[in-house]
């Protein structure tokens, strides 16, 4: 374990000892440094006695080093602090420090603590409340930020280690499994599953490199579209920039490098110390360098975007040796948009449509957000009851519901606004009302403003002498007259729900915005990709990365093609969430949830239950093999459980002799664990 400070001048590929005063953080390893401003925070990792091996701990430290006084500071914070802690995430976003994960030496974290940098005299740590899909507790993995989100990429996670990728809205606090079980035959997959390995951002990209990936040390480069969610592999170009440099003390300067496939040999030139790789093109070419002049595969090594660069140093390589090498991977520029490129023989452009720009004149923005969430959801976000400027925010959605002739949302907005009002906001509330032309709710104000328990009340305050003329005479003629009631027999329109409006959607009213045909057997069906791609994550990668150029998506669960009936089931449940279907169309769609990777499992309890209920002799083997192909172990028993009570029957289907080899012995092995040796008997007799 060591603490000293090297600095790696990137003009001159010059390595020297950094210039430190004060006292640095003890030696150690797997901590965090992080830069903000002009210093460096450094922040936990494992310590102790190098020298006799012993009092090793995990530490929770901060400390500041100043690039320009070459001063180390340890920041002493009052309050809570993280556990102590190693192998952890760190990164800067917001003016703030953020750590996630880790290992506090019996166990692998998954809270996440923060704190602000800007001045130390007047922060604390403070633990995050972290809610959605939070990654499994983990340490060895790393965390990067683009697009205002934090990622995180595999990690040692004990039995639990996968290639999931996870992202971190700091707004909300929210995590979020970015699924990749979707991807399609032809698209890249993600990289394996490892730890130890390195991730940085850089435009829009992300970009993994090195790690251990069960029990190898990969060296493809992997970079992940954050806008289209893709993976692919980088080719770099042939043309490379050397430079040399003189290792820091201590690092190995072994020439030696595994044998790599052809495929991983493209655009690497090494000189003594520093390897440099161009990729300002992502097309394949065919550069024939040595194998020697690769970067090898390595864990526990450094990674840094410098301008345009990323810059990876150290790492141990195969047989436990540590590099001291430095590469340096050049973008030149960003693309706009991902390359076309080819899937299941069909040319994909990764270019989106040019959007239509609608002018929205009159409205503000948080009122049209209100606006935009009751079209998304059917609902609204009240806010609190009472607070004059949030029911004004809702008077602002109300009128831009009437413009938008959203009845239902009226509805919604005059709910809120007339259980609203209040004797301390009643008035500003009417002069709004009359200001935005919102007659009804005028009138409601006026009504309540006259009422004989409200009217002196109202009349004393300040606000009534700000009122404008015109509603103070109206004020006071409808106290000294009020309007006759009247009483209308018209049924008050509520408006169509969303379900409704999804169901006509489907049904033929939304025909003419359809821009996307699914082929049933041949027969086509036009659809919406907006509405498929929000619902199913296999539409969302398809329409990503994998469009077919026609425009025409043949539908089919496997290897099987549903029934008509049990499509327009599945289509009522994409469109508008309806599970109710005959039995045999739970058949056909029992492993589409698994297929077309829907958002929630509602389709998935329902086709399980119907199918317990109605299972039958008859089709009792088909179940079996839908459930057994899906891993549905409990459909899978109770199917078996029908089998061997109804033996005589089922032996008799000739269905039977179409199963799999592993199914039929299933069904012998329950025969076994349910038939006594009499009616093992008595069945061989009947045989």
């Amino acid at each position: 374990m060591l603490n000293d400070l090297l600095r790696f001048d990137v003009k001159d590929c010059s390595w020297c000892r950094a210039f430190t005063t004060g006292t640095p953080p003890a030696p150690r390893y797997h901590h965090s440094a992080v830069v903000y401003g002009s210093s460096m925070f450094v922040f936990g990792g494992y310590t102790g006695d190098i020298y006799s091996n012993s009092n090793l701990k995990n530490k929770n430290d901060l400390f500041e080093y100043k690039f320009a006084t070459g001063q180390w500071t340890e920041w002493r914070i009052e309050g809570r602090l993280p556990v102590a802690r190693s192998a952890h995430g760190a990164t800067v976003y917001s003016d703030k420090l953020w750590i996630f994960a880790g290992y506090d030496g019996n166990a692998r974290l998954n809270d996440m603590w923060t704190i602000g940098l800007q001045d130390r005299e007047l922060t604390c740590w403070e633990e995050v409340a972290q809610s959605g899909e939070i990654p499994p507790s983990c340490c060895n993995f790393p965390v990067a930020v683009c697009r205002d989100k934090m990622f995180v990429f595999s990690g040692q996670s004990g039995a639990k280690i996968t290639n999931n990728l996870f992202q971190f809205e700091f707004k909300d606090k929210m995590w979020t499994r970015i699924p990749t079980e979707h991807l399609l035959r032809g698209s890249p997959p993600p990289p394996q599953r490892r730890y130890g390995h390195t991730m940085v951002a850089f435009d829009r990209h992300l970009y993994v490199f090195g790690g251990a990936a069960d029990n190898t040390l990969p060296n493809e480069l992997h970079c992940y579209d954050v806008d289209f969610q893709t993976w692919e592999v980088v080719q770099p170009s042939s043309d490379s920039e050397v430079g040399g440099a003189e290792v820091p003390e201590r690092a190995s300067t072994s020439e030696e490098a595994p044998s790599l496939t052809s495929e991983e040999r493209a655009g690497f030139k090494k000189s003594r110390d520093v390897f440099g790789l161009d990729f300002g093109s992502t097309s394949a070419k065919q550069p024939t360098q040595p194998a020697s002049e690769l970067p090898s595969g390595r864990l526990f090594h450094a990674a840094a975007v410098i301008s345009d660069a990323m810059y990876i140093f150290g790492g141990t390589v195969d047989n436990n040796i540590r590099s001291g090498e430095m590469y340096r991977f050049q973008k030149l520029e960003e693309e706009a948009a991902p390359a076309p490129r080819e899937a299941s023989g069909a040319a994909v452009s990764g270019t989106r449509p040019p959007l239509l720009r609608v002018a929205i004149r009159e409205a503000e923005a948080r009122p049209f957000e209100v606006l935009m969430q009751f079209l998304y959801t059917d609902k609204i976000k009240y806010p609190r009851k009472g607070h004059v400027e949030d029911v004004l925010l809702i008077m602002d959605v109300y009128k831009l519901a009437l413009s938008f002739q959203l009845c239902r949302l009226e509805q919604l907005c005059r709910q809120y606004i007339e259980a609203s009002v209040d004797l301390q906001n009643v008035l500003v509330v009417c002069e709004s009302a009359a200001r935005l032309q919102l007659g009804q709710l005028k009138e409601h104000c006026l009504n309540f403003v006259v009422k004989e328990s409200h009217f002196n009340q109202v009349i004393m305050m300040k606000e009534f002498e700000r009122l404008s003329s015109p509603l103070i005479v109206e004020i006071v003629r409808r106290k000294q007259q009020p309007p006759p009631r009247t009483h209308s027999d018209q049924p008050v329109d509520i408006g169509t729900s969303l379900i409704q409006d999804m169901k006509a959607y489907l049904e033929g009213a939304g025909s003419e915005f359809c821009d996307i045909t699914l082929l049933l057997d041949g027969h086509p069906r036009p659809a919406h990709k907006a509405i498929l791609a929000a619902r199913s994550s296999y539409f969302e990668a398809m329409f990503r990365s994998f469009m077919p150029e026609d425009g025409q998506v043949n539908i089919s669960i496997g290897e099987m093609v549903p029934s008509r009936q049990a499509f327009q089931s599945m289509l009522r449940y994409i469109y508008y969430g309806e599970v109710n279907m005959p039995p045999e169309d739970s058949l056909y769609l029992f492993a589409a949830p698994y297929y077309y990777g829907f958002y929630n499992n509602r389709l998935q309890a329902y086709c399980k239950q119907n199918l317990e209920m109605n299972v039958t002799v008859q089709n009792v083997l088909q179940i079996l093999e839908a459930a057994d192909k899906t891993q549905a172990l409990d459909m899978k028993r109770h199917c078996l459980h029908i089998i061997v009570h109804q033996f005589t029957k089922v032996s008799k289907l000739p269905t039977l002799r179409l199963l799999s080899q592993q199914l039929l012995l299933d069904i012998i092995d329950s025969l076994a664990s349910h038939i006594s040796d009499k009616q093992c008997a008595e069945l061989g007799a009947d045989i």
